[in-house]
């Protein structure tokens, strides 16, 4: 399978990165329209594969087309290539906010599959939500479930609106919970601890407990309960946390997000 990508950014690399390693397709298959000429000699380079200035030329040579540029550059995109697609090729979108009624109706090219990944992704420990279009083919799917499958975890969905919620839980969660690890950092330091120590302890404690809910199967709430001892230092410090509103303020966090992600897609 030939696979083109119109952009080439990070998270474009990622994919890439993701295919190579995984085995989905070799340097040969992999076709990358850049404009700038300084990341087109670096992907090339690290990667052995091919890039152009011309996205309409990248275009044409794959049977997967992923639109990896950034929002603002997406109606350009689309301009540029609409009406080029042939009936057989397959578009997979990660812009982020775009609907897919947007990028079909702006391409002219009804078989889409959006993607919903987040940064994890570059290290192969994303979480990727996915949606295909009717017409796409079973095919198509497994191929699309496989690359994604190099990036981490991958869940396809039935209807559109859980993008928009998986842009504000998984999506944009990475910067929830490093805002919450750099919060342990600074706790540590500031009873005394040396800032590496504290970052030590508080990376591995959150990427500790992590795994823990992930493997056990328990609910979150049955492992908290079997840290607290009664009268104990977690409780006081869950008191705490609980007094400054820690689970409703971040509850109303992601559903901010949620409400931005609808917004940005043009729904009410």
């Amino acid at each position: 399978m030939k696979i083109a990508f119109i952009g080439g950014g990070v998270m474009a690399e990622a994919i890439i990165e993701g295919i190579l390693r995984g085995r989905v397709a070799q340097p040969g298959d992999i076709f990358v329209g850049e404009p700038i000429e300084a990341r087109r000699q670096q992907l090339a380079q690290r990667y052995g594969i091919a890039t152009t200035q011309a996205n309409l030329e990248a275009c044409q040579r794959g049977d997967l087309v992923i639109l990896s540029v950034k929002p603002q550059n997406l109606p350009d995109v689309l301009a540029e290539l609409r009406g080029s697609l042939r009936r057989e090729q397959t578009v997979v979108s990660i812009v982020a906010g775009a609907r897919m009624e947007t990028i079909t109706s702006g391409l002219r090219h009804d078989k889409l599959i959006r993607v919903m990944p987040n940064t994890p992704a570059q290290i192969g420990a994303g979480m990727s939500l996915w949606l295909a279009s009717p017409s796409v083919s079973q095919e198509i799917r497994e191929a699309v479930r496989a690359i994604l499958s190099t990036l981490g975890e991958e869940l396809a969905v039935a209807e559109e609106k859980y993008l928009d919620m998986a842009t504000a839980l998984s999506a944009s969660g990475p910067a929830y919970v490093f805002l919450f690890i750099e919060s342990l950092i600074d706790a540590g330091v500031y009873m005394g601890m040396s800032r590496d120590m504290a970052r030590k302890l508080a990376v591995q404690t959150v990427l500790g407990s992590a795994r823990f809910v992930q493997t056990s199967g328990k609910p979150p709430a049955e492992l908290r309960d079997m840290v607290t001892s009664p009268g104990g230092t977690t409780a006081e410090a869950l008191k705490v946390l609980e007094e400054g509103r820690f689970r409703a303020t971040v509850i109303n966090a992601v559903a901010a997000a949620y409400e931005k992600a609808k917004s940005l897609g043009g729904q009410k």
